[in-house]
């Protein structure tokens, strides 16, 4: 038996950060909650931001954090990615917490089924 996805159900996007462990954990957690979330913050439209600390590994490796942004839709993501807090943010990101900690990122539609 295959779902099947009812087209008038909502559609929600989700921006997922995934962080391995920093070279230095006190440098990495200052600019991370002193600039990066302030700025990750300010997206348009961002309806949650939430962070999970030293997530339980079920499968492959562990790592430190992962952080989650969810929009209404995928057309409210892709705008906030795109505009100037998104950039200053991506910026920051490439600048500053990849001196400390590699990350992987992907975006994901959650559909309901």
């Amino acid at each position: 038996m295959t779902a099947s996805v009812d087209p008038t159900a909502e559609q929600r996007a989700r921006f997922v950060v995934m962080y391995d462990t920093p070279s230095d954990v006190q440098a990495f957690e200052r600019h991370y909650a002193e600039v990066h979330v302030p700025l990750a913050k300010q997206y348009p439209g961002l309806r949650r931001y939430t962070r999970s600390d030293n997530p339980a590994a079920v499968m492959g490796e562990p790592c430190y954090m992962v952080v989650m942004l969810d929009w209404d839709d995928m057309p409210a993501l892709e705008a906030a990615l795109g505009s100037e807090i998104g950039r200053r943010t991506a910026e920051d990101a490439a600048a500053n917490l990849a001196r400390f900690a590699t990350f992987r990122a992907m975006i994901l539609q959650l559909d309901e089924v």
